[in-house]
């Protein structure tokens, strides 16, 4: 086989086995980043990134990851070079990009807000007439602003938003707020909420083929780690005389696994409990005679 001929099978066969690779795009730094790359362990996509490393492959999933600044992942997911991408919702509504959002994935929450210094008497929206407001999101700051009929001058930074009315450059500031220790520290205090935004996954338009069934098998893993989080594994021991009153305390899956015990007149019930009836759950079941009640946390599950 001749050289030309060896080159173009090897690069036939690179082609190939990326069109089985799903791309995922992932912020590179920050706590967003962090989280998302905690999602794809759990979910058992593994992957070795050295320190600076901008794409790695998973050595346990059949994807590809694509560490990225996160302003430009929306039109790389757009214009197809990334598959999916997990992104900030405020982030997806700023560039104003068409995405399909596969998911929101309830970590990375945090407000877009407006702030100002701590000492100003702050009434509504009318208070910005006429004046400057610094953020790194001027697309979304505008149309909130049309929409409330203020007219106000748009500074726009790339980082460190908050230090802007204290060295005179705006009135106020537009920017992410999660616990208000940031603002807290600069002087600020938040005065007007205008979008709530967590992690979203979101994918490139018209997804099909051998990579929308690789996307699909991710998100039945996403939706057992999911649900894992939403669920508490509970274990207890009942006496045999009140078990359909304790068995009635648990709004589980299907029926809970009861076992006898090796003392007679007890059995042990097994059942799944949601997070929000946890506490409420936990107290009808004392009241009904259940003991030694363990609760464990559930890493999957899949339903």
């Amino acid at each position: 086989m001749s050289h030309a001929l060896k080159r173009g099978f090897l690069l036939l066969q690179q082609h190939k086995k990326m069109e089985k690779t799903l791309k995922i795009a992932i912020q590179k730094k920050g706590r967003l980043n962090e989280e998302s790359i905690q999602l794809l362990k759990q979910c058992g996509v593994k992957f070795n990134n050295g320190r600076d490393q901008l794409k790695v492959t998973s050595h346990s999933f059949p994807a590809e990851l694509l560490f990225l600044r996160n302003s430009d992942i929306p039109n790389y997911v757009k214009d197809g070079v990334a598959d999916i991408a997990i992104l900030g919702e405020n982030t997806i509504i700023e560039k104003g990009v068409k995405l399909d959002i596969i998911e929101k994935l309830g970590f990375s929450k945090c407000k877009l807000s407006l702030a100002v210094p701590k000492n100003i008497n702050y009434s509504d929206i009318k208070f910005f007439e006429g004046k400057k407001i610094a953020t790194s999101y001027p697309n979304t700051l505008q149309k909130y602003l049309d929409k409330k009929g203020v007219n106000a001058e748009i500074h726009v930074i790339s980082g460190s938003v908050e230090i802007a009315p204290n060295i005179g450059l705006a009135d106020g500031i537009c920017d992410l707020v999660s616990s208000g220790s940031t603002l807290f520290k600069n002087g600020l205090k938040e005065c007007d909420e205008i979008l709530n935004s967590e992690a979203c996954l979101v994918a490139t338009p018209g997804l099909t083929g051998e990579k929308k069934e690789i996307l699909d098998r991710l998100m039945f893993r996403i939706n057992a780690v999911h649900s894992a989080k939403k669920n508490k594994y509970v274990l207890l021991n009942a006496p045999n005389d009140k078990l359909n009153a304790i068995i009635s305390c648990l709004p589980g899956m299907k029926s809970p696994t009861v076992l006898p015990l090796a003392q007679e007149g007890w059995s042990s019930v097994h059942s799944v409990i949601k997070e929000g009836d946890f506490w409420n759950s936990i107290d009808e079941l004392k009241a009904n005679g259940a003991q030694g009640i363990l609760i464990v946390p559930i890493e999957k599950m899949v339903i």
